[in-house]
């Protein structure tokens, strides 16, 4: 059970630490119109990370609940890739790290509706209607900033090349017990490369943007080694937890 629950954890805290990070913009988007939607992609990766988060407690079964893993728990101790980690530098970041997550989130929700895990299978068939969305949403936003203003070609490049580092971590095996893969529970990533890099070309051809052409790329969430960034947005997401604690409303 410990190799299914770290498992879970590969997967939520994606989308809690996303979540959260997309959470700062509440009032503050570029329009209302996208501020809204971008409030409530977070909105959904909140909802997907609390169904991850109780079945996680349950196979744990220490007593503790979705707050307590959510909330108390040391920066080491999450499992999310850095790229959903980076800041919010200005709307092309927002964009850009969106959509790389967002061509992911839908090809890797796509195999885990095949999971073997009845319960994982559930999560997966429920969320990813909701990522299609933002998979569009991003994308879409990617084209029309890329093949915009020479001002916002200028940012989208400069956030697709800044982040373009991170983006091969998604792929990464780390934390995936391989029982879990012989026993089709977990989703081979190796198997998502391939058609993953193809969409983001595309896209990004579309957008006018050019692929960047760095070679190495950073990796070290899955094992807990996270950015500097991380433990600010923690400070914001546990601080009314750890400041008040066994608080319920």
């Amino acid at each position: 059970m410990d190799n299914l629950y770290n498992y879970i954890l590969t997967i939520a805290d994606n989308c809690l630490i996303l979540g959260q990070r997309l959470g700062e913009l509440c009032g503050h988007g570029p329009s209302l119109e996208t501020d809204i939607a971008v409030t409530n992609i977070s909105l959904d990766l909140i909802g997907q990370t609390r169904s991850y988060y109780q079945y996680a407690a349950e196979i744990e079964g220490k007593g503790r609940t979705e707050d307590d893993i959510a909330f108390l728990r040391l920066e080491k101790e999450y499992k999310n890739c850095l790229l959903v980690e980076q800041p919010n530098e200005h709307f092309g970041y927002v964009i850009g790290r969106q959509y790389l997550w967002d061509t992911y989130h839908y090809l890797f929700l796509s195999e885990l509706q095949g999971s073997a895990d009845e319960i994982l299978a559930a999560i997966a068939k429920k969320a990813i209607k909701e990522v299609s969305y933002h998979k569009r949403f991003s994308g879409d936003w990617v084209k029309r900033l890329g093949d915009g203003t020479n001002e916002s070609r200028g940012k989208m490049q400069e956030a697709i090349c800044d982040l373009w580092p991170y983006v091969d971590e998604l792929f990464d095996m780390t934390g995936v017990g391989t029982d879990l893969i012989e026993n089709r529970v977990a989703v081979d990533l190796s198997a998502l490369k391939e058609a993953y890099y193809e969409q983001v070309f595309e896209l990004l051809s579309e957008a006018t943007l050019d692929v960047p052409e760095r070679k190495y790329f950073i990796y070290g969430g899955k094992k807990g080694v996270h950015s500097e960034h991380l433990g600010y947005l923690l400070t914001d997401l546990q601080y009314m937890q750890r400041a008040y604690p066994n608080m319920e409303w």
